[in-house]
């Protein structure tokens, strides 16, 4: 099975006010950190969908084997960057949807999201913490034109809570930590 994966740091970071893709954390990037999760488990290709700050995020993973997509309409909303990752990863079996502010995704996360896939046959396989169901996702090829048909504002959660009888789940409830906003910093030792 062919599995790529869409990292989305398209994002202004508008809470935080500063570059959380950015954001040092065990000694690399919040960008680099889960951009290296994806290619060290295996997918590809692995296309980084960035925005704002385009030129400095990039320079963090020039020496990384990825596929920079430019979101020209990154203000529109994080679906905008959604559909120019899935057009990127068309020709693949499954993809997975990473974001660059869950800092305790590791390779080991997106290979359980593939293995679930393997051994449930289900065509969406979330992760489950902090009560909800979310990213990182595996989606099947099946999902992609749903994927594609998502507005400006939504993300995968949109398409993950409409089709709940076709999602599987792994456990994954470090997934609840993400970084949007100041207070947010104070859960992770930065450096």
């Amino acid at each position: 099975m062919k599995v790529g994966a869409i990292v989305l740091a398209a994002g202004a970071s508008s809470r935080l006010g500063r570059a959380k893709q950015l954001l040092a954390y065990r000694g690399q990037t919040l960008v680099r950190r889960i951009t290296q999760a994806a290619v060290d488990a295996g997918c590809s290709p692995v296309i980084v969908v960035l925005g704002c700050e385009r030129e400095r995020i990039a320079a963090e993973l020039r020496d990384l084997p990825v596929e920079i997509v430019s979101n020209d309409n990154w203000e529109r909303g994080l679906g905008s960057s959604l559909r120019l990752g899935v057009k990127a990863v068309a020709d693949g079996d499954a993809l997975v949807i990473l974001v660059c502010d869950q800092p305790h995704v590791s390779d080991e996360v997106v290979q359980r999201l593939i293995e679930t896939q393997t051994k449930t046959n289900c065509p969406i396989v979330a992760s489950a913490y902090a009560e909800t169901r979310g990213v990182p996702a595996l989606f099947m090829r099946e999902c992609f034109p749903a994927l594609l048909s998502l507005g400006d504002g939504e993300g995968a959660k949109v398409l993950i809570g409409a089709r709940e009888s076709e999602v599987a789940l792994i456990d994954f409830p470090e997934g609840a930590i993400d970084i949007d906003a100041t207070e947010d910093l104070s859960r992770l030792e930065l450096g």
